[in-house]
């Protein structure tokens, strides 16, 4: 590689960490992005107390055969660790997604209706680069809001309950520390459940120049898909929804654990954030920038 090239590639780097850095500072100084997790850090909290309460008197929090998410209540009282399960398959289903639906659907569409998203395009940055980092940013956000349940749950968990070896779905026993590495590894399947969502309000939020309006159409599309994903006459078409597999994670506390859904959710939503990528992408390059 020539020096003319070095030199060409060096602030061409520099500048896209800068970019990615200031969307980054950007997003989470929002006020709206600190409710969201401050609501989505609220989610386990309630849920610990509420077990805690009801189980004062020595009854079970809840009724579970064994397997899947919400079966996981039923444990917490024996294991504080079970608390971070359960916290995550109450908000996986709506108010994980939907906070990301309103960070994507505003990611190109808020800097439209800002007035900035032409300044952005001014500075070397490319519609591509542009793109890209954007949706770096909403998948951070993504691992931010996963780990923030998970932490809270693990706090209030820790507080309230006692902690311990704990015995998986399918009846064995694994130690604490084996069971603090699954829950690090389940954090980190629901994050990766979530970029089919990204991607899709990303494409979205290049439809159109009102930030509310791509909000309001990814979290209407996010309460669709998951009613038709209840309705029986739909079965054939379920298993291509993005939230089909979303509470697959539960497979990770079987052993041996069990990988066919696990596989099939990660990839359906490596589909998704290709189609619609690529599908955000072309509308966007394709574009024009009046705002």
């Amino acid at each position: 590689m020539s020096q003319a090239e070095v030199a060409l590639r060096a602030p061409q780097f520099t500048w896209t960490f800068g970019l990615l850095r200031s969307e980054l500072v950007t997003t989470f100084r929002r006020w709206r992005t600190l409710a969201l997790l401050g609501v989505l850090a609220a989610v386990p909290i309630l849920v610990g107390i509420a077990v805690k309460l009801e189980t004062q008197d020595g009854s079970s929090p809840g009724r579970g055969d064994g397997g899947g998410g919400p079966a996981f209540i039923a444990q917490i009282t024996n294991n504080g660790l079970f608390l971070v399960f359960t916290a995550l398959a109450a908000t996986l289903p709506f108010f994980l997604p939907m906070a990301i639906g309103v960070v994507a659907g505003d990611a190109i569409a808020g800097e439209a209706s800002g007035g900035t998203l032409r300044y952005l395009l001014v500075a070397p940055a490319g519609r591509t680069r542009l793109l890209l980092t954007k949706y770096v940013t909403v998948m951070t956000f993504c691992l931010v809001a996963t780990l923030v349940v998970a932490l809270s749950a693990l706090t209030v968990g820790a507080l309230l309950f006692p902690l311990g070896d704990l015995t998986t779905i399918s009846g064995t026993q694994i130690s604490f520390t084996e069971g603090l590495g699954r829950a690090l590894l389940i954090a980190l399947v629901v994050a990766a459940s979530l970029i089919g969502i990204a991607a899709l309000g990303l494409f979205i939020s290049t439809m159109t120049s009102s930030g509310i309006a791509a909000m309001a159409t990814t979290v209407g599309l996010l309460i669709t898909v998951q009613i038709l994903d209840q309705i029986p006459q739909l079965h054939a078409l379920q298993p291509y929804f993005f939230s089909h597999y979303w509470l697959s994670f539960a497979d990770l506390m079987r052993e041996p654990v069990y990988w066919d859904d696990l596989v099939k959710n990660l990839g359906l939503q490596a589909l998704y954030a290709a189609v619609f990528g690529s599908a955000a992408w072309a509308r966007f390059t394709a574009k024009d920038i009046t705002a």
